[in-house]
């Protein structure tokens, strides 16, 4: 096979992997232009439409499909072989495609990933900001963040931090007002400050448990946002109680600007994980990572 037919089905792989020109065209360090005229190459040679084209997307037709699923064995093949070159590097190198959500990706990434870009030049890291639950083999990423009891059991998991608890705080001029919620059914008498879920649209309920009794409580009061921030600048200013993740609300509770409320229902779940599939070896980049984030 010429080296450009190589190129060509490779770079069709992609288009069909990311369902855009633009995106492929950016992996691939070349022009949509350039990348729209490879493929329409491609199609001519073959004498099949390989890819479906519309203003706004771009699919792999059932032709396509076809081929993707016949390259798909051989290009894993191709990238094991280039990984285990990379193994003979001093330093790790190349790209790690990553999805997580937005709160994984402040809490994880942003304190550690530019020290880590800065110790290793020679990798290049993808992160997609996807709020909704990513497979990530479907959409050709390499890794996933995700709490750790909502990783796939056919999934390689490594825990990358602490075990979590969400928490119920108020202000002292709150509680001045209304006295503190015992249980969580106190709750249907306080003003709640609700979240919206972003992938489903739905009201967060506050989940507590105590022993083996699980309660899972909708809440009322006078905002609902979808948005973190908000709630939790209505909690500090004494609006409502609220229900925040312990790590964005330990420096109030420390210094008694926010008080904590049923404590016994609120216990401990599993932290981020970083989540790959079960390949037989990881790129070595992906590994440096995955050890730069599990340090404290």
């Amino acid at each position: 096979m010429e080296r450009n037919h190589l190129n060509d089905l490779m770079a069709f792989a992609t288009v069909a992997r990311e369902c855009s020109f633009t995106r492929a065209a950016a992996i691939l360090a070349m022009s949509p232009s350039a990348l729209s005229h490879a493929m329409r190459g491609l199609e001519e040679r073959l004498g099949v439409r390989l890819l479906a084209r519309t203003t706004r997307s771009v699919s792999p037709t059932e032709a396509g499909e076809r081929l993707l699923r016949s390259l798909n064995p051989a290009l894993a093949e191709i990238e094991d072989g280039l990984q285990a070159m990379a193994e003979w590097r001093d330093n790790p190198s190349g790209t790690v495609r990553i999805t997580t959500f937005a709160y994984a990706a402040r809490i994880v990434l942003l304190p550690k990933l530019p020290g880590f870009l800065l110790a290793n030049p020679d990798v290049r890291v993808e992160v997609n900001i996807d709020d909704g639950l990513t497979d990530i083999v479907a959409a050709g990423f390499d890794a996933g963040i995700r709490l750790g009891e909502t990783v796939e059991k056919d999934m390689i998991a490594v825990k990358i931090g602490p075990d979590l608890r969400t928490v119920v705080v108020g202000t002292p001029s709150y509680f001045e007002r209304y006295p503190p919620p015992l249980t969580p059914y106190d709750l249907d008498r306080h003003a709640c400050i609700g979240y919206r879920l972003k992938t489903s649209g739905g009201l967060l309920p506050w989940e507590f448990q105590r022993g083996d009794k699980e309660i899972k409580i909708r809440t009322r009061g006078p905002l609902v946002a979808n948005d973190g921030d908000l709630p939790a600048a209505a909690v500090r200013a004494g609006a409502g109680l609220g229900y925040i993740m312990e790590h964005d609300v330990a420096e109030d509770i420390a210094s008694g600007k926010l008080i904590q409320v049923l404590t016994d229902w609120c216990p401990k779940f599993p932290g981020f994980h970083l989540y790959h599939p079960s390949r037989r070896q990881s790129p070595p980049a992906l590994r440096a990572l995955i050890a730069a984030l599990k340090t404290s």
